[in-house]
């Protein structure tokens, strides 16, 4: 006969599972952008999650056709000349089933804004993002890849430095000095 006990356990550890599993499912995280036209890496993003609603940061640029540090020259208003590190480039998406859509996405290249949808792929590894202008098959597609950031190189031991304890010198008497080894009380004798 089947005991229910391991039936039970093994029932719970799967309920206890689903949260974990949802988290992968969620595009808040780091981010490695590809460009859909070179298949190159472009940048470093990080979604965040507040009150339902999605925004995007650019951390770092990597690969840029105006140098290491690109300002938005195309841009409009306050971004207009700003650096596109630690711009805010995704904004106002919010959940719909297991796609987020309903807000918009900055091209810093163009300077355009386009409405924007993302859904996490491949297991939580990649997130499809669209951005489109008027219907959703007006746009354009990439795949980001999830960023894990390599581990810190191994910093090597040093042994420690001998430690050496000075002595303080030995006080000066105050008869070397030519002086009286008597206190000094303010009153002569």
């Amino acid at each position: 006969m089947l005991s229910i006990r391991p039936m039970l356990v093994t029932a719970c550890l799967l309920l206890l599972s689903i949260p974990a599993l949802a988290a992968d499912l969620s595009p808040v995280g780091t981010w490695k952008t590809i460009d859909d036209k070179t298949g190159q890496a472009k940048a470093i993003v990080q979604i965040t999650e507040s009150n339902g609603v999605l925004e995007g940061k650019i951390l770092k640029v990597l690969k840029s056709d105006t140098g290491p540090h690109p300002i938005c020259s195309k841009c409009d208003g306050e971004r207009h000349n700003k650096p596109v590190e630690g711009m805010t480039f995704v904004w106002g998406l919010t959940r719909d089933g297991d796609t987020w859509e309903g807000g918009r996405i900055l091209d810093p290249k163009t300077g355009k804004i386009y409405k924007a949808k993302m859904q996490v792929i491949d297991g939580g590894e990649k997130l499809k993002v669209r951005g489109y202008i008027g219907f959703s098959w007006l746009g354009r597609t990439q795949v980001w890849h999830r960023y894990h950031a390599p581990a810190p190189a191994p910093v090597e031991a040093k042994p420690a430095a001998a430690v050496t304890t000075a002595m303080p010198a030995p006080a000066a008497s105050a008869t070397t000095h030519g002086m009286n080894a008597e206190p000094d009380n303010g009153m002569r004798h």
